[in-house]
């Protein structure tokens, strides 16, 4: 994979960190702002990155580029995304991949018609532990609850206060918290369990931004509450309980170092499976096999699960609005 990066905020500093842990994998060129190109050029020479660009189609029209990695504001992501598949580029697009399942199906037949492939990057449902997980959800089925918690106090959220507003609280950018935090614990719920029958979200409200939030996913057998928040501090517990037992971790749901499976009847066991100390490492080790493969069943069934889970951020956004 012959990688271009369009952005350059925390998400790709941390990607770039792992780079050089996934095999076959070239930083190419990267594009940002004019504003931002200092950052960029940084960047580009503490890293081995080729070509810097202040120019989105200048990246999109290099040849040695293959895939693009889409790391800009959420708002941006159809737009960026539909210009690179038109470059006949596979793309990479951060999380929430669009806004509606309109949006991702009209990239999907896009990209299939230019044989090429598009990916939503998200660590948790490509991290070791959450295989071993899914694997291990019939040791304590059948399962009744679901409980969920993405708490991280933002290093943004003063600033937000004092009107200083970023992008992901900013409601004209498709920010708030739902998106930015909450999404990990959707991808997990959906990824586990499939889509739900019926889905409410009761968010916290400032400034017309979500800053954190209560989102509930009913199934037939099943409830599960997905909790989010970037105006309070703690440390973030999950829990999936059945009959049988649970499995519990603490932190990050986007992370999930490890976990514990408690029976009902037998021995507390702790797991840990991730082989890798950055979380996004695992997910583009299967980027880039899937893409340099051009593995398109892989990349149909993540597509699906994107779109559920773009339909289930939908159902939240309209029963908030309705409430």
């Amino acid at each position: 994979m012959k990688l271009g990066i369009i952005g350059s905020g925390m998400i790709v500093h941390d990607f770039l960190t792992t780079a050089d842990q996934v095999k076959n994998l070239e930083l190419t060129a990267i594009s940002t702002t004019q504003r931002s190109q200092p950052v960029a050029r940084d960047l580009a020479q503490q890293y081995g990155i080729k070509e810097v660009y202040a120019d989105n189609e200048q990246l999109l029209h290099n040849p040695e580029v293959d895939t693009v990695y889409v790391a800009v504001p959420n708002f941006l992501h159809y737009d960026v995304v539909k210009q690179a598949i038109a470059a006949g580029k596979n793309v990479i697009c951060e999380k929430p991949y669009v806004e509606s399942v309109a949006e991702a199906q009209e990239l999907k037949q896009l990209a299939d018609d230019r044989g090429v492939i598009i990916v939503e990057a998200i660590t948790n449902i490509h991290l070791e532990n959450y295989r071993a997980i899914k694997h291990m959800l019939a040791k304590i089925a059948p399962i009744h609850i679901i409980s969920l918690n993405y708490t991280q106090y933002s290093s943004r959220y003063d600033d937000f206060l004092a009107g200083k507003i970023a992008p992901v609280f900013d409601p004209a950018k498709d920010g708030g918290t739902l998106k930015d935090l909450n999404i990990y614990n959707i991808h997990l719920t959906v990824g586990l369990f499939g889509k739900p029958e019926a889905v409410h979200y009761y968010p916290v409200m400032q400034q017309g931004i979500d800053t954190s939030g209560i989102l509930t996913m009913t199934y037939p057998d099943k409830q599960a509450v997905l909790i989010a928040a970037k105006d309070c501090y703690t440390t973030p517990r999950s829990f999936i309980e059945g009959e049988q037992g649970s499995i519990s971790f603490d932190g990050s749901t986007g992370v999930i170092k490890d976990f514990t499976v408690e029976p009902r009847n037998g021995d507390i066991d702790k797991f840990r499976f991730n082989q890798y100390q950055n979380r996004m490492t695992s997910e583009f080790i299967d980027f880039v096999n899937i893409i340099d493969e051009h593995d398109t069943k892989t990349a149909d069934d993540l597509y699906e699960h994107s779109v559920n889970v773009i339909d289930v951020l939908a159902q939240a956004e309209a029963s908030a609005a309705n409430k």
